[in-house]
């Protein structure tokens, strides 16, 4: 479904979640996350499933929210707050890396952040799009791509969460929704 808003009833079109953005490069994260940590970590080490927890907490809530939409805005809001916490938790942790292994964390103006940025252009981008760079040889090419993905997914999350806030205060919820539509249901009747 789509997020425009249902003419014919009450609950509004929902779900369209992996049409988002902010969805698509969580699933490069995930994926990335994955592939990260089985690589660069001992099999049993903790951080391990913390590290792809945090990922898909990350995917996971983007889609919940989206389809939550229906019935709680409310709820989409919260959910869509858990994702970007979760991908903040998921930030640090890339970060611990670099820093316990004594490996640079690129700034903005690094000439490698900038590459990332010109890839982050591609349209419909996915893993593929980011391989290269996820799975190159050096540890700190990969923590840093996934750290600039990391960032610039919770950027997208902030700016989504924006729309929402505006979204509730224009639309309301549901309770407002369901009160208007059925007096205009009784009005129609007379």
């Amino acid at each position: 479904m789509s997020s425009d808003q249902n003419k014919n009833g009450f609950i509004p079109t929902h779900g369209g979640y992996r049409n988002l953005i902010s969805y698509q490069k969580s699933e490069i994260i995930y994926d990335g996350t994955a592939y990260f940590t089985n690589r660069f970590f001992r099999k049993y080490d903790r951080t391990i499933d913390q590290m792809v927890q945090a990922a898909r907490s990350g995917k996971q809530n983007i889609a919940e929210a989206s389809m939550a939409s229906a019935t709680s805005k409310e709820t989409e809001i919260k959910l869509t707050n858990v994702a970007r916490a979760s991908l903040e938790e998921l930030l640090i942790d890339y970060e611990d890396f670099l820093r316990t292994n004594k490996l640079p964390i690129w700034d903005k103006e690094h000439k490698l952040t900038k590459r990332l940025r010109e890839l982050n252009q591609t349209p419909n981008a996915n893993y593929e799009t980011f391989k290269k760079a996820i799975e190159n040889e050096s540890p700190e090419i990969c923590a840093n791509v996934l750290r600039g993905l990391i960032i610039i997914t919770t950027y997208l999350l902030n700016r989504q969460l924006k729309t929402l806030e505006q979204a509730f205060l224009k639309e309301g919820g549901l309770r407002e929704r369901m009160t208007k539509a059925r007096i205009e249901s009784r009005n129609n009747k007379k």
